[in-house]
């Protein structure tokens, strides 16, 4: 089975309406990259979401993107630098959607004053799958034809042939 080498991505963007599609087709890009294929739509929708939302709602635009790829889980966290409190009521509507659509979900704050908001997608079984190898095709090149017994004397160099008169 093909072993899953672990991953990490980081991006630092200032959010705008024109950078939201623009951060979803670099996701995409690394995920497809990584072999996660079946990832791609819901990452990308919830990294889309919470983007319109900082967007919309923050001071401050600048923004942190993060995926890690252990094998098994992708997670995705997004931190903001708004250290203005603004009230959970904004972001309701986004987690709940957030919340349906990954295996799991979480928001903390951090030492400067941010929230990073992050969510987990699971390699579903059979979406990854094993490298099985192929037989190899027959070619229609040329072969020679293997010898049929012929004595080893009809092979071998005379004993008084050139090499013995040589010396």
């Amino acid at each position: 089975m093909k072993t899953a080498v672990p991953c990490y991505y980081h991006l630092d963007v200032e959010v705008g309406p024109e950078r939201v599609g623009q951060v979803r087709r670099i996701l995409a890009a690394h995920l497809r990259l990584w072999d996660l294929e079946t990832l791609v739509e819901p990452v990308c929708r919830g990294a889309e979401l919470l983007l319109k939302a900082i967007d919309e709602h923050a001071s401050d635009k600048n923004t942190s993107i993060e995926m890690w790829w252990n094998g098994q889980h992708l997670i995705t966290a997004i931190g903001d630098q708004d250290q203005e409190p603004r009230p959970d009521q904004e972001l309701r509507s986004c987690l709940r959607r957030i919340a349906a659509m990954s295996d799991g979900w979480g928001c903390c704050a951090t030492d400067t004053g941010s929230r990073v908001i992050w969510f987990s997608q699971r390699a579903r079984a059979g979406g990854r799958v094993p490298l099985v190898p192929t037989a190899p095709s027959p070619s229609l090149r040329a072969v020679r034809q293997v010898p049929r017994e012929v004595p080893a004397e009809a092979l071998a160099p005379p004993a008084n042939g050139p090499l013995e008169a040589a010396r």
